[in-house]
């Protein structure tokens, strides 16, 4: 039996590498799995400051902007020679374009690419408002010719999936957000969390649509309980919210239950989840997928309660229980009060999250990718 062709695959960014997103998460799982089963992975991005990884090609001057509740960087007009310069000599067999992309760069490099470059593409993103979807409305009518010369679509969701008809007309298939299964779940628990304290923990940027704000509030309404076992709530994560929750931990006098550890770093990040009983992600919107979810399941530690919005509820349709209006503190007090009290209700939950986040391992994830990589390439070979 033949071997199987190693493919050259170059992944594209607008954006940068420096921020640990979930995009970036995203490409840099998949371009380390294929690396490892000897394909050539180049990752084609904006303006990066790192060095760290072999094959980065940063091709633009980039500007910060605010998009979604998130904090991002697009493109400057690119030179389409020095893009063309790189396609040609590289000679990729794909390009994957993470989507949407800027017209200045992902848009130059797809109109660029030659015939016999398959170009593949991943919706990631949910839009937070009906500004940002008209935004995107636009976007789409801007990119219409350049969407034509994809030979497959994909979406991380059936909620990016949505946004991807209804916003660019383009119909996609689902491949969902990876992750490193293995990391999270052979991570140990940090050292200071192992005592009788259970612990609730909240990870993401503290903006509005995350949520944090209303786990405070729903700890408040817990704190005036006087049936529950001893509990804290660990937050990881840094924003512009963070003096405002701060303020609002203190007049509630929730200082010796609230600890504000931070921003963490990727290897810091398996311990806490490792660490957690309960991991609650309150976010409202704005979410196409949910990686976070997925992760804190990984470590088979800590049940997952998700904000009810539509990327969530995607990655929790098989235990709808777990979610919670994420505008309601009362509701959500009460839902993380039932796992306080049932520790054998809590450790199911968490062992059926650590099972169900198999199913997202980059190992389970990447060959179906493969496989969409070289039907690709079986089409461009026939026009």
């Amino acid at each position: 039996m033949a071997k199987p062709a190693k493919l050259k695959v170059a992944l594209v960014l607008d954006d940068g590498l420096d921020k640990p997103d979930g995009v970036q998460q995203y490409i840099l799982s998949v371009g380390h799995w294929l690396t490892g089963r000897g394909h050539e992975v180049h990752y084609l991005v904006g303006q990066t400051a790192r060095r760290d990884i072999a094959n980065t090609h940063s091709l633009s001057r980039n500007v910060r902007v605010s998009s979604n509740g998130n904090r991002l960087t697009i493109p400057l007009p690119t030179s389409r020679r020095k893009l063309r310069q790189i396609l040609v000599s590289e000679q990729f067999d794909v390009l994957h374009v993470q989507t949407p992309y800027s017209p200045f760069m992902g848009g130059r490099l797809v109109a660029l690419a030659g015939p016999r470059t398959a170009v593949v593409g991943t919706f990631h993103i949910l839009p937070n408002s009906p500004l940002y979807s008209l935004g995107n409305w636009l976007l789409g009518l801007w990119c219409h010719r350049t969407l034509k010369r994809f030979d497959a679509m994909l979406s991380v969701s059936p909620a990016a999936a949505q946004f991807a008809l209804k916003t660019f007309g383009v119909r996609s298939d689902i491949s969902p957000n990876v992750i490193d299964y293995g990391r999270f779940a052979g991570a140990q628990p940090l050292p200071q969390y192992d005592d009788d304290v259970l612990t609730i923990l909240f990870l993401g940027r503290l903006v509005p649509r995350k949520g944090c704000q209303v786990l405070i509030k729903a700890l408040a309404i817990l704190k005036e309980r006087d049936d529950l076992p001893k509990f804290r709530l660990v937050i990881c994560g840094h924003g512009p919210l963070e003096s405002q929750l701060k303020r609002i931990v203190q007049k509630d006098g929730l200082e010796d239950m609230v600890e504000f550890a931070g921003f963490v770093d990727e290897d810091s990040k398996t311990r806490y989840y490792a660490s957690a009983d309960i991991a609650v992600f309150p976010s409202s919107g704005g979410e196409s997928f949910g990686i976070v979810l997925i992760e804190a399941m990984a470590g088979g530690h800590a049940v997952v309660l998700a904000g009810n919005n539509p990327g969530y509820a995607s990655v929790m349709a098989a235990q709808p229980d777990l979610l919670f209006d994420p505008f309601d503190a009362t509701a959500l007090a009460d839902r993380i009060a039932v796992y306080l009290l049932n520790s054998k209700r809590r450790q199911q939950m968490a062992a059926w999250g650590m099972r169900y986040a198999q199913q997202f391992d980059v190992s389970v994830v990447g060959p179906k990718l493969v496989e969409v990589y070289n039907k690709a390439l079986r089409k461009r070979s026939t026009q």
